[in-house]
């Protein structure tokens, strides 16, 4: 029996990310050249994450932060490594444009919770462990709903909400209102934060 979320959904994401990246082509170009000068060279930022079922994958980003790093060999707060491009980039979203590619791969979803660090995985609940069941997204039902500005324990409320009500009208839905967050700018960082703080467990 044909299954949205193992089939439609699977075939409906390699054809728009493939489609994406070369409608945006120029974007991640010149994108890719400024931040190669602006970071010595390393215009891309590769990390492991969990993706379905916690099977970790290397996330591809633009990088934009750079690795300047205090007299102690210690980086400097995110705040302060962040640099103009990259906070353009950001403000923008079009940092995360390089994971079309993990989308082609088929390590992520265009719709989908937010693959966050394998750090994160024993500090979960139980319920909250559940948004591994699904392909992490390039947008979510989180991110839609305050991105960076909502606490940790509504984002992962709103991450099992998507997984229990998941359908090809809420992907759009969500496309949707990401396009709309992205032109006004809302949610993209922490109060007072360079980037979202930490995720230290449950309370």
């Amino acid at each position: 029996m044909i299954s949205y979320t193992k089939h439609i959904k699977v075939l409906i994401d390699f054809l728009a990310a493939f489609l994406l990246i070369s409608l945006l082509s120029p974007i991640l170009i010149i994108s890719t050249i400024g931040l190669y000068f602006v970071n010595d060279g390393a215009p891309f930022f590769f990390q492991l994450r969990p993706g379905q079922n916690e099977k970790l994958f290397r996330v591809i980003k633009f990088k934009t932060m750079t690795d300047k790093r205090d007299a102690q060999g210690k980086l400097l707060p995110d705040s302060e490594r962040l640099t103009s491009l990259g906070k353009l980039l950001r403000k923008s979203s079009v940092d995360e444009l390089p994971q079309l590619l993990n989308v082609l791969k088929g390590d992520m979803s265009i719709v989908g919770p937010r693959p966050l660090l394998p750090e994160y995985l024993s500090l979960y609940t139980k319920n909250q462990a559940r948004r591994n069941e699904v392909r992490p997204g390039i947008t979510g039902w989180a991110q839609v709903n305050g991105r960076n500005a909502i606490s940790w324990k509504q984002k992962f409320e709103y991450d099992v909400w998507y997984i229990d009500n998941i359908s090809f009208k809420l992907d759009i839905k969500i496309l949707f209102y990401t396009i709309f967050k992205v032109i006004k700018s809302e949610g993209i960082n922490d109060i007072n934060q360079g980037t979202v703080k930490k995720f230290t467990g449950n309370e």
